[in-house]
């Protein structure tokens, strides 16, 4: 038995810590790892096992391969399985590095020390414990890639002489999610939103355009607000939008991270500005003695300036190489995760996703796509793909209450932010800005050629003001095209039965 395995590789089962198997299948890679070296870490979304049959399938969260697959029942083979088939879980790596110390790792890589999966190995062993094993430089095998670029998004990165690998990870030890290319990731990417919103705002006239700029400005920030159950005064909606506005004009670090919670909150008169100096968590209290029932507990206020730098980093970094919609989304999901400040992260997680894709040059110049409102009329499906991850999570946070109703983290954490699985948040984001393409931003710039037609037409039968246009035209929209009778009898008594009619005749063409 291997140094630190505590107990010996499973046979057939038919659940794994509680996730029942299609049918009674053999686990391998990180569900095996996980398993015999007991480690405290989420599991990830899809396991992998070795069934009966002669054929590879998936089902229930759970990909089972054909018995010529199974892996050597040892340490090394069922490493090289998960790099060749389940690709790269930095935070399992992580936690069984530290559990089987270097001894293992070195004489893996003596005994095959040419070999890509060894050295892959090697690397990710030295790279996320910033340690030096016993080992000289490598000096022969094909420079191999620590991601494989088939199963998850990478970057060109660099070449480590000393392993013989390219370093095409996206992100840094200090900050590092990955997302698994999925076919619908490949499908939106081939799509080249960027350039579908250039060529659909190019046929729309500069006024009408910066028009349509302004409401959907609008609509988002109010949205951002409304999703955090807020209903601000005009003014502060108004505030808020002219931030979104300058989105990516300014790097992000933890000064201006700082600087726009200060913007956020308004009156802080209640709430501790900066990062926070004890413990977090999204959820509830319990209505008898206020015991914290959490949803989602935030990283140790301890771990918060080693995390929020990495995450500035990735920003300044390995961000500029991905997709502008995927590295968003690792960008503003870890960021969310993380929660560093005591008020205002919701705010900001979806302001970070402005800042991406303006800075990268994503949506057309002075155009903000309205992704708030889009994730407010999905918001089930947000809460969804932020629980995809915190409901993992969770069980392996070790917490106490405090007297003040809050939690205290008993145990490390850090590496559960740094390292989580992101691609259900980059299929959710990636939709959400396919939608404001695809609706938001079409069907405002036809509401306002609508709205203005409508006036124009209006004002050549009477002379109205444009406050009383707007009046009567809010009235058609909201009873169905027609006035209703206290608007006949009230705001509108002065108009003919024949110009009433001809009004709603006119709006019904539009």
């Amino acid at each position: 038995m291997e140094h630190s395995q505590r107990k010996p590789f499973s046979e057939a089962v038919i659940a794994f810590h509680g996730r029942p198997l299609p049918e009674a299948a053999i686990p391998v890679g990180y569900a095996a790892l996980i398993d015999a070296f007991e480690l405290a870490v989420p599991a990830p979304i899809r396991l992998a096992a070795i069934g009966p049959r002669h054929k590879v399938y998936e089902a229930d969260g759970w990909k089972l391969y054909t018995p010529r697959h199974r892996p050597d029942a040892n340490l090394g083979g069922h490493l090289t399985f998960a790099l060749r088939y389940e690709g790269l879980d930095l935070a399992v790596l992580k936690r069984l590095f530290l559990v089987t110390g270097p001894e293992p790792i070195t004489a893996l890589v003596r005994a095959a020390p040419t070999g890509a999966y060894a050295r892959r190995i090697w690397f990710l062993y030295e790279w996320l414990l910033d340690a030096r094993l016993d080992l000289p430089d490598a000096t022969q095998g094909s420079y191999a890639l620590v991601v494989d670029p088939g199963q998850q998004w990478a970057i060109d990165g660099t070449t480590s002489s000393r392993h013989r690998v390219k370093n095409n990870l996206p992100g840094m030890p200090a900050y590092c999610p990955l997302i698994f290319r999925t076919p619908l990731l490949e499908q939106l990417v081939a799509r080249n939103l960027s350039d579908e919103a250039r060529r659909l705002v190019a046929e729309v006239p500069a006024d009408l355009l910066a028009r349509t700029a302004a409401f959907l400005l609008l609509k988002d920030s109010r949205s951002s607000f409304q999703i955090e159950g807020e209903d601000p005064p005009q003014d502060r909606i108004q505030r808020w939008g002219h931030v979104i506005a300058e989105a990516g004009r300014r790097p992000i670090d933890r000064a201006e991270l700082e600087r726009l919670q200060r913007i956020v909150i308004g009156d802080a008169r209640f709430v501790h500005l900066g990062l926070r100096d004890q413990g977090g968590f999204v959820g509830e209290h319990d209505r008898l003695d206020g015991t914290p029932i959490p949803d989602h507990i935030s990283a140790r206020h301890q771990d918060l300036p080693a995390l929020i730098d990495g995450l500035t980093a990735f920003d300044r970094g390995a961000a500029q190489s991905l997709n502008a919609v995927l590295a968003a989304a690792v960008l503003a999901f870890g960021f969310v995760y993380i929660h560093p400040f005591e008020d205002g992260n919701g705010r900001l997680h979806r302001y970070l996703i402005h800042h991406v894709l303006a800075e990268r040059g994503f949506n057309p110049p002075g155009l903000v796509f309205p992704v708030s409102a889009v994730i407010l009329d999905r918001i089930d499906d947000y809460r969804r793909v932020l629980e995809s991850y915190s409901r993992r999570l969770l069980p392996f946070i070790r917490w106490r209450p405090t007297d003040r109703g809050n939690v205290e983290v008993l145990n490390e954490t850090a590496d559960f932010y740094r390292y989580f699985d992101a691609t259900p948040h980059a299929e959710f984001l990636f939709e959400c800005v396919a939608r404001t393409i695809d609706v938001d931003l079409p069907a405002e710039t036809a509401f306002l050629r609508s709205y203005d037609s409508f006036k124009t037409q209006v004002k050549r039968m009477i002379d109205m003001p444009d406050r009383v246009l707007d009046l009567l035209y809010r009235f058609l929209r909201q009873n169905e095209g027609k006035l209703s009778k206290r608007a006949r009898e009230k705001e509108f008594a002065a108009l003919t039965d024949d110009e009433a009619a001809e009004i709603e005749a006119i709006y019904a063409d539009l």
